[in-house]
């Protein structure tokens, strides 16, 4: 029998423009243009943008971030360090530690996950917060 902890929901391709859109007016609002990417549950790409003015390396550390919160189910930025180190070489740098990757949930279910980049951790993850505003997502 599958847990509850296994259960995902979709997230569309408009809820997922929604959130990109959302995320694009926070850094504009901040004046820190971002690299996004959303993914569903698996890690895979649903939308991803690259502002201009964004730095060039931070998309792939943002969808970096996002395929690890969708695969750990979680924030980025909580590993251990060791784990961390661990985790980046055995993935070839597809699993981060950075802070910026938030998960995607509605109602405890996780429908992906948004990696943000090319800020502060802190920046990044205010503009994550507001793409997960923007579409109801449950709040981390």
């Amino acid at each position: 029998m599958s847990k509850a902890y296994n259960e995902t929901v979709a997230l569309s391709q408009s809820g997922a423009l929604a959130a990109l859109r959302a995320a694009v007016e926070k850094a504009q609002e901040m004046g820190v243009p971002q690299c996004i990417f959303i993914v569903d549950p698996s890690g895979e790409t649903i939308a991803s943008l690259r502002m201009d003015g964004a730095k060039y390396l931070s998309m792939h550390t943002a969808r970096a971030k996002a395929r690890t919160a969708a695969s750990i189910r979680n924030a980025t930025g909580s590993m251990t360090p060791e784990f961390a180190v661990a985790a980046g070489i055995a993935s070839n740098g597809g699993v981060t530690n950075l802070p910026g990757g938030l998960p995607i949930r509605f109602g405890g279910k996780l429908a992906g996950a948004i990696g943000v980049g090319s800020g502060t951790g802190d920046q990044d993850i205010e503009v994550g917060r507001a793409a997960l505003a923007a579409i109801e997502a449950d709040p981390i």
